[in-house]
């Protein structure tokens, strides 16, 4: 990276970067320099969505709600820009940039020096940037362990269900229950000895033992026995502040990758005597991170079960492998249904559905088989939406749908648009309204045969059918009968006729 490109890294780092409130004594270290080159994207890995959002904001919502008013310190590297750009500008958060990526610990190190040492005494929690499905009760519940622990460091562990030979997450080596020579290994047995990297199990010989000593006890391990541990480490981390400064300094880069690995420091706080535990989380896949589309797409339907396990008791979903409610509007239907007492919400959602945040849900709510529903878009009761209907909203806008609408197959609603209730639009209807030129529909009106109406007011009860109608008020007024004039076949008049003529 050139000076100047660095220079604008740091100038950005700095813009966006809110001072840390040292009176809270926890910090969040979020590791999202990397770029991940086995996912084959141009896109910063940290920017690669789970379930709708960036996996480096969903690490930083799980640590913010699960833990209040924390300070986090986000370390950017490759696309650091992007990174930061999406996270935005938010209190109590700062951005570190690692300029060469030489490993977790060099960027744990990179992030510290963001940090008052005089000014700051408490704990520090270290996380990966792709683990996307952690949330924030997991980060509640490991920050009680840690603390309940007195612990000096903690690690976070994940189980590995597959076979040992697939398994390239680095080993949690535990004291056996016996030493070298035999003798038990009394209240030791079980405590964490360090973190072994899967490429350093493998540059061993297949015949070639691996000793390790722990509170004066050796303990041997053959290589197969490492292999075979399936105690994972998840990357999640947290430390004594104070001891960490301390020791993370004497990092080496003594190993098959030549960086400087934060695991390394579970062996230097055995040696200089802190101790050091490990906690898994009640749900495996918390810990997951990706390094591929492959397991990206698992987590992405990791995901959606555990939206449709939240919900398939409050609504009715047609397809459980086939739908997208982003996370606020789950928690918009779970509270809807809370402050009313459980009354039924009678919402109904069609296969291959797509909704936003954004969009707020109302009881009696119908929405058919591939409609997307994206934007600040307000439904009112007994809303029918068809399928493969388009409703949206550009930033800052506001859809607003009254009570007992329905919005035929295949129509198009876009932008500032207000629709009173009881209206009913057909199919293939374009409707649209922009800041300027916003689209108010009154009650009880009929929109059919596709019609395209854009910026204008139509009064209540009017029929349109066929027409173009561009920013126009269309009164509505009764046949002598006591019916509604219809509104048929309105067309603008033509442009650029002087451009075609006959073959």
């Amino acid at each position: 990276m050139s000076d100047d490109r660095k220079n604008k890294v740091y100038e950005t780092a700095e813009k966006l970067s809110s001072p840390l409130n040292y009176s809270v004594k926890e910090i969040a270290i979020i590791l999202a320099a990397g770029h991940g080159k086995r996912i084959k994207s141009e896109k910063s890995k940290m920017l690669h969505t789970i379930w709708g959002v960036p996996t480096v904001l969903r690490v930083f919502n799980a640590c913010t709600e699960g833990i209040k008013d924390i300070n986090v310190i986000i370390v950017v590297g490759i696309k650091a820009k992007d990174v930061m750009n999406v996270v935005s500008k938010r209190t109590t958060t700062a951005f570190a940039f690692q300029e060469e990526q030489n490993g977790t610990g060099q960027a744990v190190q990179v992030a510290l020096e963001k940090i008052k040492r005089d000014s700051f005494d408490g704990i520090i929690y270290v996380l990966p940037g792709d683990m996307g499905l952690i949330d924030s009760k997991s980060i509640s519940s490991f920050r009680e362990d840690f603390i309940n622990s007195k612990s000096d460091m903690m690690v976070l562990t994940g189980i590995y269900d597959g076979e040992p030979g697939k398994n390239q997450y680095g080993r949690i080596i535990r004291v056996k229950e016996k030493d070298d020579t035999g003798k038990n290994s009394g209240r030791d047995f079980g405590k964490v000895i360090q973190i072994m990297e899967y490429k350093d199990i493998e540059r061993l010989k297949d015949d070639q033992n691996y000793t390790v000593e722990y509170n004066k006890k050796r303990y041997t391990f053959t290589k197969q026995e490492l292999l075979d541990i399936n105690e994972f480490n998840s990357g999640v981390y947290a430390f004594d502040y104070k001891k960490l400064v301390e020791l993370i300094p004497h990092l080496k880069s003594d190993n098959a990758q030549q960086e400087i690995y934060i695991t390394d420091l579970i062996d230097l706080f055995n040696k200089n005597g802190y101790s050091v535990t490990a906690e898994s989380p009640l749900k495996k896949h918390v810990v997951m991170g990706f390094n591929d589309k492959a397991v990206l797409k698992q987590m992405e339907n990791i995901a959606r079960r555990e939206v449709y396990g939240e919900l398939k008791t409050l609504i009715d979903i047609d397809d459980p492998d086939d739908f997208f409610i982003a996370e606020g509007v789950v928690k918009s239907i779970k509270k809807m249904e809370a402050e009313n007492n459980g009354k039924p919400l009678d919402i109904y959602i069609g296969k291959g559905v797509y909704i936003s945040e954004g969009v707020k849900l109302n009881f009696g709510v119908n929405i058919r088989k591939n409609a997307y529903i994206d934007g600040n878009i307000h439904f009112g009761r007994n809303t029918l939406i068809g399928q493969n209907v388009q409703l949206s909203t550009f930033l800052n806008q506001t859809m607003k749908l009254g009570d007992n609408i329905e919005i035929l197959s295949g129509d198009i609603v876009k932008g500032n648009v207000e629709i009173d209730s009881g209206t009913r639009i057909e199919s293939g209807v374009h409707l649209t309204g922009t800041d300027d030129f916003p689209l108010r529909i009154g009650k009880n009106v009929l929109i059919k045969g596709m019609s395209y109406v854009f910026g204008s007011l139509i009064d209540d009860t009017v029929h349109i059918q066929r027409s173009v109608i561009i920013k126009k008020r269309v009164r509505a007024e009764k046949n002598k009968n006591g019916t509604i004039k219809p509104v048929r076949f309105i067309l603008p008049p033509a442009e650029g006729t002087e451009l075609i003529e006959d073959l």
